[in-house]
């Protein structure tokens, strides 16, 4: 990160943020179950991570390290706002403190493979029998049920079968992964919204969430469309196949601009500003789909001949959709992520504030996670205080 800035500290926290009145354990390791209890931390549920004893959750170990401290920055990003104890949930004594924390619960967070909560001794029903008003969240691959229920369930194994990689790389060249957890990140937000969901019912449920579903929502209609057409959309690089100009450009100064022009009106001042506003070639989205290889060396040829502030210029007065391609320095300094408060200062470690901002009842980051079994001797007591 750029040394010249630095983000704000701490969130403003209000008294009584909107889910402070929810305990949430969380029981899932790494980063798609993690990180759907990490939102609800965001938004004030008391968090309770349960870690094995010794290393923790895998997280822990994983990716880029704060230099100051040697904690890697997954875990502190993924595990701020929650209280972390350590249970060793192959003993009895282990289960028997988990059971006791679950009848004080209302979310239980799991990423077991299917049937490995219950060989535990935690089947569902005996949980809900206990405690009738638990929303119990399980993320997996790929779902509770089905032929595929048991296979190991990655990230990358989501998206290439939910085609997402086949639709993203080069038109010469292969399928793509995204270089980011990306269905972890997505999964979580969903594992969120389902749980709230389940627990605004207020029934005790089960919550089915899984990576290959989750990833598949984010095809849209393409769904629909080999349903019903046979279609099959082709690798585009940046492009779109419904909108062009669609994608990234260089500019003459070697740094590079996307454009985006999915409405009408945008499109025909795009055209204008880059010199063939009259070509009925590119009237309405089926002829310039129809012409996308003229388009694109079109403006290929517009923006290259321009340097990027020039473009940016050129943009802004046509009022059209041309942005920077950022990277992640630029990113934490643009002005309106900053005035926006979007990267917060947690502890020392700048990160993602929380994800939606409400006006009346705002969430707010405490702090960042926490060592490993912080908090096991304070959770322990408050449980011997409510027997």
């Amino acid at each position: 990160m750029s040394s010249h800035w630095s983000p704000p500290v701490n969130v403003c926290l209000v008294p009584n943020p909107p889910l402070s009145d929810l305990r949430v354990v969380d029981i899932s390791t790494v980063l798609a179950g993690p990180g759907c209890a990490r939102q609800l931390a965001d938004f004030g549920a008391d968090v309770i991570k349960v870690e094995r004893p010794g290393t923790g959750d895998t997280v822990r170990d994983m990716g880029w390290r704060d230099p100051s401290d040697d904690v890697t920055l997954f875990w502190k990003m993924v595990g701020r706002g929650k209280r972390t104890i350590v249970l060793d949930l192959k003993s009895e004594e282990g289960i028997s403190v988990l059971r006791k924390l679950l009848e004080t619960a209302d979310v239980l967070v799991e990423n077991f493979r299917p049937g490995k909560l219950e060989a535990l001794g935690l089947d569902p029903e005996i949980l809900l029998a206990a405690n009738p008003k638990l929303v119990i969240t399980r993320v997996t691959g790929f779902g509770q049920t089905g032929p595929y229920r048991d296979r190991p369930g990655f990230a990358s194994i989501a998206e290439a079968m939910s085609g997402f990689a086949n639709v993203n790389g080069e038109p010469d060249g292969g399928p793509t992964l995204p270089p980011i957890a990306l269905t972890d990140e997505v999964t979580a937000i969903v594992a969120a919204f389902a749980t709230m969901v389940a627990v605004h019912s207020g029934v005790g449920q089960i919550v089915d969430v899984n990576l290959l579903e989750s990833m598949l929502h984010l095809m849209g209609p393409l769904v629909s469309a080999n349903a019903l057409t046979g279609y099959e959309q082709p690798r585009l690089g940046s492009g779109i196949p419904y909108t062009v100009p669609r994608k990234t450009y260089e500019c003459a100064d070697g740094k590079w601009v996307v454009v985006s022009t999915t409405a009408e009106s945008v499109a025909q001042r795009f055209m204008a500003m880059v010199g063939v506003a009259d070509d009925p070639r590119f009237k309405g989205f089926e002829n310039r789909v129809a012409n996308r290889e003229l388009i694109d060396q079109i403006v290929s040829d517009w923006i290259g001949e321009r340097t990027l502030e020039q473009v940016l210029d050129e943009a802004g007065r046509a009022e059209v959709a041309v942005a920077p391609v950022y990277s992640m320095t630029e990113v934490v300094n643009d002005p309106h992520l900053r005035e926006r408060k979007a990267i917060v200062d947690i502890d020392g470690v700048p990160m993602q504030n929380v994800i939606a901002r409400l006006s009346a009842t705002p969430g707010g980051i405490r702090f960042a996670a926490r060592a490993l079994g912080e908090d096991t001797e304070a959770v322990i007591a408050e449980l011997n205080d409510q027997a």
